[in-house]
């Protein structure tokens, strides 16, 4: 590892008077800064989506060709989580997120502004990889970052609030779409717009995050906060890459069960805003302007959904995750099938399911990071939230960009939505299993 990206050593102890005001003013320019980053990255991870109608008019791609595209990014996405969560449990957060941002931001430049890439599926396909792979340094250090700087007893709620960033980053592609077209006059710009402002967010990132809470003279986040935790005692000092895999990971059966119940909580995340566009289209008859701001609406209406789950999941139910995704998934099964036979020409009912199913679909995707990050110490927040990431990417949104479109070009719209309802059903059974698990908190 480079020595500038190895995490910060313990700083001198500040004064006992010091140590509540360092803290407070500590955690929100953190907080602002991991949630910065993450809403960045998200401008630039699923920009393909709104470009697909574009491809398929101009260049007659098929479905399932442009699919692979998004094949590939979620491949790179998943393994990258967890690899790069791994190293990153080792790393400087500071770093680690600043330089998967701007890589991500240069591929997607090339995207817009290099000729003849989007006439080329190979070349899409490589470059989607590797801006897969950048993006795979965004999550788990803002995990790590979110563990080190907040308690367990309130973490369902910032860890909510920080996830907002993914839907405030993601909802403004469609906005940024259309921005770009007035301004540019080309459908190329919806990738190069908001890269040119991720990069300038990159550096705002950077000066605004710190490594743990001892790097800055404070005590553990726990005593801080005269917690109770089960916890070992080891750092990012004394293990290994290896030795948090073999001692927090392997052997952890509620981890693996979440990390299953991902790949279909994922396939319903993407398997809906990846085709939404394409669908509303040629199904719905909506216009280019319509597409994007279904797509607006889907990601905004996630923000509450999360919201609501983390104050659930804190305030409710006492730090046990698993009963707000269950209700929610039940939500989530209602809404997609008014969706699916809502026949054409009522735009109305069709936008109130795409908010329905965006409300509630996020519930599930935050907290089963949120809870992968409870299942283990500090120490291997990022391999644990690299796990779920793997198994939510490598097989859940691969599986919904691919297999959606194939499902789509043999059996029309009515065999993706199958496998859609399959997906809600198999994620409830793998995230009940968790349902009686206890946090560390005594």
């Amino acid at each position: 590892m480079f020595k500038f990206l190895k995490a910060s050593p313990p700083a001198a102890p500040l004064e006992s008077a010091q140590v509540d005001r360092e803290y407070r003013r500590l955690r929100l320019q953190v907080f602002a800064g991991v949630f910065i980053g993450y809403a960045a990255y998200y401008l630039i991870r699923k920009n393909f989506s709104l470009a697909i109608p574009y491809l398929i008019d101009e260049y007659g791609f098929s479905k399932a060709e442009l699919g692979t595209v998004g094949v590939a990014l979620s491949l790179a996405y998943g393994f990258s989580k967890f690899i790069m969560g791994n190293i990153s449990d080792r790393s400087n957060p500071k770093y680690f997120i600043t330089i998967g941002l701007l890589g991500s931001a240069v591929i997607s430049l090339a995207f817009g502004l290099v000729p003849g890439v989007l006439s080329s599926i190979p070349i899409m396909i490589a470059l989607a990889a590797l801006n897969g792979w950048f993006q795979g340094m965004g999550y788990p250090p803002g995990a790590k970052t979110m563990t080190n700087w907040f308690s367990v007893s309130e973490r369902g709620v910032w860890w909510s609030w920080w996830n907002v960033s993914h839907n405030l980053g993601g909802g403004l592609i469609g906005p940024l779409a259309i921005l770009g077209l007035s301004l540019f006059g080309v459908w190329q710009s919806l990738f190069y717009l908001p890269a040119l402002i991720a990069i300038l967010l990159a550096l705002v990132v950077f000066f605004l995050m710190r490594d743990t809470p001892e790097s800055q003279g404070l005590p553990p986040i726990d005593r801080y906060k005269q917690e109770k935790v089960i916890e070992q005692v080891e750092s990012a000092h004394t293990l290994s890459s290896k030795d948090i895999f073999m001692k927090y990971i392997i052997g952890n059966k509620f981890l693996w069960a979440i990390a299953v119940a991902n790949v279909f909580v994922y396939f319903i995340r993407y398997g809906i805003i990846d085709w939404a566009p394409t669908y509303l289209k040629e199904v719905k008859h909506f216009s280019v302007d319509k597409q994007s701001w279904a797509y607006f609406l889907y990601e905004y209406a996630g923000i509450f959904g999360m919201l609501a789950s983390g104050y659930l999941s804190d305030k409710v139910f006492k730090g046990h995750r698993a009963p707000p995704m269950l209700f929610f998934l039940v939500g989530v099964l209602i809404a997609i099938i008014v969706y699916w036979k809502n026949p054409a020409g009522n735009p109305l009912v069709d936008n109130i399911c795409l908010v329905a199913i965006g409300f509630l679909i996020y519930g599930p995707v935050m907290m089963i990071g949120l809870q992968a990050a409870d299942f283990v110490p500090r120490v291997a927040t990022g391999t644990a939230t690299g796990l779920t990431g793997l198994f939510g990417y490598l097989l859940g949104s691969a599986s919904a960009g691919y297999v959606m479109g194939k499902l789509v070009d043999l059996f029309g719209w009515d065999g993706g939505f199958y496998a859609l309802i399959i997906s809600c059903l198999l994620g409830f059974v793998f995230i009940a299993f968790t349902l009686f698990h206890k946090t560390g908190v005594k």
